[in-house]
């Protein structure tokens, strides 16, 4: 991967499973209090989603032509 990109893509992917982390206390504070799924825990959910989007974006900007191809071919 190009340097440029391997610390974008090593802080998003922290903040990404910091992401997950809040979502997931989300929903243990909803259960104590026997509600249903938080709508903020669906927002976080979304929001990860979006992270985990521009992490597989970075690696596919920041790789070698043929790095890019195995990328795109998870049969490779």
């Amino acid at each position: 991967m190009n340097p440029r990109f391997e610390d974008l893509v090593d802080r998003l992917d922290a903040i990404s499973e910091e992401i997950a982390d809040a979502a997931i206390e989300e929903l243990r504070d909803a259960l104590r209090r026997g509600a249903g799924r938080p709508p903020t825990e669906t927002q976080l959910t979304q929001a990860r989603r979006a992270v985990e989007k521009a992490i597989h974006l970075l690696r596919a900007a920041g790789a070698d032509p043929d790095e890019a191809e195995e990328a795109d071919d998870p049969g490779a």
